[in-house]
């Protein structure tokens, strides 16, 4: 009787198991659709927004190489190396910001540190183009809405209020036990050394988290880089070039092009999470137990 009831929890797993899989697989090749149809149409040879059949009939690498070299109307070089070091820039500086106020929040005690938590908790749950206006109004009595100052505004816009969204690191950081700080400090250890030499070294994993989040907001922002960057195409992000390709006087010629630089748009962030992965799932996992 026993064996009959073991076999039969065995088969309703099985079968349970095979239907999960069944619908994940589904779930992902509908997921991967859009993608497999964006890579092969920024190989197609055919011009225009339209295509009859769902795969190219005809494909070339002159949308790739027209990147590059067709700069008449838009220069991608340009705005891919603007994105890039305005990500790069702007990732630094937040982690850096996230991580003193983690440690602030989560090693230290002060006066007005359970206000500050709750106002951070309740402007988090505003979205940040709310404040779009105000800052750039204020960015504009600054005078870095123009010429070379632009990209100052976008790294300030980017990484200025980052220090509210340190809640996933406190959380991590919560989870080190106090009694290493307190054996540091017994050893005469100040707090800048208890802070570089022993949490920051256990916070790897997060901080690789916190990289990645912070880089992929410039990388993909559009809103405040249309907003600051209006019309001077020296200082075009990815994110306006490929919105400008899909106007109505380019669309037409620049379609395929709009789907080769959505390709190598992704390549980075893919990269960053390829080579980062293992350290990505130890932080999350680091962030759930806080």
């Amino acid at each position: 009787m026993a064996d009959m009831k073991n076999h039969s929890m065995k088969r309703r797993r099985i079968i349970t198991d095979v239907i999960v899989h069944v619908f994940l697989t589904i779930m992902a090749v509908i997921w991967l659709i859009p993608f497999v149809w964006l890579i092969a149409h920024s190989f197609r040879e055919e011009p225009g927004q339209f295509c009859e059949t769902f795969f190219p009939t005809a494909y070339t690498l002159n949308n790739y190489k027209q990147l590059f070299t067709d700069f008449e109307i838009m220069n991608f070089p340009r705005m891919f190396m603007n994105t890039l070091t305005i990500a790069i820039f702007s990732c630094l500086i937040s982690t850096v910001f996230v991580l003193s106020v983690s440690y602030c929040t989560s090693r230290v005690k002060w006066r007005m540190r359970k206000p500050y938590m709750n106002m951070a908790m309740i402007l988090n749950l505003f979205p940040g183009f709310m404040t779009m206006v105000a800052v750039y109004f204020i960015l504009k009595a600054m005078g870095l809405t123009e010429g070379r100052m632009i990209p100052i505004a976008l790294i300030i816009c980017f990484s200025a209020g980052s220090g509210t969204g340190f809640y996933v690191m406190k959380g991590y950081m919560d989870t080190i036990p106090k009694a290493l700080d307190e054996a540091a400090y017994l050893d005469g250890a100040t707090k800048w050394q208890v802070f570089t030499k022993i949490t920051i070294p256990l916070c790897k994993p997060m901080i690789v988290y916190q990289l990645i989040t912070s880089f992929m907001g410039p990388w993909v922002d559009f809103i405040f880089a249309k907003v600051i960057v209006r019309a001077d195409a020296r200082y075009f992000t990815v994110s306006i070039g490929l919105w400008n390709m899909l106007e109505k006087e380019y669309v037409e010629d620049w379609f395929t092009r709009f789907c080769a630089g959505s390709v190598l748009v992704a390549i980075p962030i893919s990269l960053l999470f390829i080579v980062t992965q293992k350290f990505y799932q130890e932080a999350m996992s680091g962030s759930v137990k806080g």
